[in-house]
């Protein structure tokens, strides 16, 4: 196996076994997957490539037997050395046929007329291929239907193994010791972008593999939103700073947040800040398997709406693992069913006024009889970072 892959063959071989298990129960005959999560799920391939749209990559795993990638010439090698040994490549891009033809002669070889190709087709699913080679194999396949198989990928992907924790929780303590640092970093005459590039040294320097997401804000008694990029203002007394991570190690994501005042805090931000820290206890008391997604969002909702300048809206967390964010979400409309070693996000916020808001996030893995915290927990008292004349 690839080393940056961390995990051993028999996490692919169970994962495998799991999906055919499922497939066989559903009258599916192969499922086809496009997208670089549901592709490394059961290969460990990983690689930064997939950053570039130029060519596809496909996997299709049969009813029985191993998975077999066809995909590009360049990605060969590195997919030699995982535990994949049917691996079926052309020289691309191939403006003819971009491995269409080779994908559709794969699964006619595969596929019986009239058996069913599982494709994921529902939220938060990603066909990456061009739309119109979409449309040109499924003509080849006229006689074999297509199925949506994202209920299926989205139960064996919630339920993380014990390997799987463990590198999320690693990813979550390095970037728990970058957070810790950034008062080193923050100063006065710093800019919220310099910030943000100083931040993502840190996670590089602490050991993150790479930094996918970093979003957050500065702004007095409050920021305006958290998905902005960073503003060239110098930090003020008076702001309330928030850094928010989708940090990456060997493939598996953080998702979490930490809030400081500049300087001295004022009485809103520190009770906002506390109230968000129950609202995460609150959501952790309830997170117990037999427990609906839906319940967590209950447990967090009268304590938010007695503090919210307006209604409570958006979801409150969401799932976390290969993707920044996974099923389930934390809103009253989900009501999937909580198990042991499902990793969350607890997301709450607070509108403070017109344009003001304060989010605060941690990581969890639900256990058999408790929550574990993934993340190191934020302190219940907003942090204040010293800011000399």
């Amino acid at each position: 196996m690839p080393a940056a892959a961390s995990l051993p063959v028999a996490e692919y071989r169970s994962r495998t076994a799991r999906a055919q298990q499922a497939m066989a129960a559903q009258g599916i005959a192969a499922l086809l997957l496009t997208s670089e999560p549901d592709v490394r799920y059961f290969t460990g391939f990983l690689t930064r490539f997939w950053e570039s749209p130029t060519r596809p990559w496909f996997l299709v795993l049969p009813a029985t037997g191993v998975p077999v990638a066809v995909i590009p010439a360049i990605g060969a090698e590195l997919m030699g050395q995982s535990w994949i040994t049917d691996i079926r490549s052309w020289d691309a891009p191939d403006y003819a046929d971009d491995g269409v033809g080779l994908l559709a002669e794969t699964l006619v070889k595969l596929v019986p007329p009239g058996g069913r190709i599982g494709v994921p087709m529902g939220r938060e699913s990603v066909l990456r291929m061009p739309l119109a080679d979409w449309e040109r194999l499924t003509l080849i396949l006229a006689d074999r239907p297509r199925v949506d198989a994202s209920p299926l990928l989205r139960d064996l992907q919630m339920v993380k193994s014990e390997a799987e924790i463990a590198l999320i929780r690693r990813i979550c303590d390095i970037g728990g010791r970058a957070f810790s640092r950034v008062p080193e970093v923050a100063r006065p005459g710093v800019t919220l972008a310099q910030l943000f590039r100083c931040f993502q040294g840190l996670l590089l320097e602490e050991g993150a593999d790479w930094v996918s997401y970093l979003a957050g804000g500065a702004a007095q008694g409050g920021y305006g939103d958290v998905i902005s990029p960073a503003h060239d203002r110098p930090l003020t007394p008076g702001d309330l700073v928030m850094l928010d991570t989708g940090a990456v190690r060997h493939g598996y994501f953080c998702d979490f947040d930490r809030n400081w005042s500049v300087g001295p805090a004022s009485e809103e931000l520190r009770a906002a800040h506390r109230i968000l820290w129950e609202a995460t206890e609150r959501a952790a008391e309830a997170a117990r398997p037999g427990a609906r997604a839906c319940d967590l969002h209950a447990a967090m909702l009268p304590l938010l709406a007695r503090h919210n300048a307006g209604p409570v809206t958006g979801r409150l967390g969401h799932g976390l693992g290969m993707r920044l964010t996974e099923p389930p979400s934390l809103i009253p409309a989900d009501e999937t069913e909580l198990r042991a070693g499902i990793v969350l996000t607890l997301e709450p916020s607070l509108v403070l006024g017109p344009g003001r808001m304060m989010v605060q996030e941690e990581n969890i893995v639900i256990r058999e009889d408790r929550v574990e915290w993934l993340t190191p927990r934020a302190p219940q008292d907003l942090p204040e970072l010293e800011w000399g004349a």
